[in-house]
């Protein structure tokens, strides 16, 4: 099949466009939606400290490779790699390992930094401790912990995620059927800063999955494929299939949950501005809603019952 653009080879069919893209054109066409992205949720001015949440998977590597094409030619911006290593055997090595040859490859400073350093103990070893949590709850909590200290301690203005279309449709509609607003109001990205919270970007959330893929791919990226062995308790997973079904059948339906929430983003992000004001964590000093961080309970958890 011909490119709609011009003569040569198609390598994909953009089912929600009607678009044959060549690797050229397909190229362009993603580069041009993440940039558009990026300018319309980010207001360089006089510069700013980005950060890149790196895992070493395909999304993660490609917001970092774009962030660097963006902020390469600017003196007043600054680029900064983030890395956490949860502690999962078989899973997480080979992902550092990427993740820290590409940050050498572009130059970036970074920061890798691991659960056992900072908690005590690896993911592995937490999941062996009864009635501790869900492993993706558990996870979740002590990463954005890191992700949010880290980016401090590095002086940060913004945090980049490698977030794609499919896991913000995702969000949306498991915060939509649990009718959890509040959590719906705090999506990045977050345009108002708040104390001790270093805002998060997400200029991958206009592509798909298989786009991040493709695009990967085309530029020779080296990236993590395998699967988090914990994914197969995440529920999420259940959204992923479900969505997945309904783009089959109606093609642009992720864009369609997307533009849904965009259309009542302000009118719930104003309804629970003012409720919920951060104090600090007594423990820790890290923002929260109570006296003590959800990481720091789940902490206390694990010292109680080791």
């Amino acid at each position: 099949m011909e490119c709609s653009r011009c003569k040569e080879r198609a390598v994909i069919y953009i089912r929600y466009s009607g678009e044959h893209l060549c690797r050229k054109h397909f190229k362009d066409f993603f580069e041009t939606k993440v940039f558009k992205e990026f300018r319309k949720q980010v207001d360089l001015g006089h510069g700013k400290n980005i950060g890149v949440a790196v895992s070493g998977g395909k999304d993660s590597i490609v917001a970092l490779r774009m962030l660097h094409k963006i902020l390469e030619e600017r003196r007043d911006s600054r680029l900064y790699g983030v890395t956490i290593d949860e502690g999962i055997q078989g899973y997480r090595p080979k992902s550092l390992e990427i993740a820290e040859r590409e940050y050498k490859k572009l130059g970036i400073d970074y920061e890798i930094r691991s659960y056992e350093e900072e908690f005590g103990l690896p993911l592995d070893e937490m999941m062996e401790i009864e009635d501790l949590g869900m492993p993706c709850s558990v996870c979740g909590v002590f990463r954005r912990w890191m992700m949010n200290t880290m980016a401090k301690e590095a002086d940060l203005d913004l945090l980049a995620t490698g977030l794609n279309l499919d896991d913000t449709a995702q969000t949306i509609m498991m915060n939509f059927c649990r009718a959890d607003m509040k959590n719906m109001a705090r999506l990045a990205p977050h345009d108002d800063v708040k104390e001790g919270l270093v805002p998060r970007i997400n200029p991958l959330r206009k592509v798909t999955e298989k786009e991040a893929y493709l695009y990967a791919l085309l530029s020779d990226m080296d990236v993590h494929e395998q699967e988090c062995p914990y994914a197969d308790t995440a529920l999420r997973g259940l959204y992923r299939d479900v969505i997945g079904q309904l783009e089959d059948n109606t093609p642009g339906i992720k864009f369609s949950i997307l533009s849904s929430y965009e259309k009542i983003k302000e009118p719930v992000r104003d309804k629970y501005r003012g409720e919920g004001e951060l104090d600090r964590c007594e423990n820790c000093g890290e923002p929260c809603m109570s006296e003590r961080c959800k990481a720091c309970q789940i902490l206390t958890k694990i010292e109680h019952r080791r």
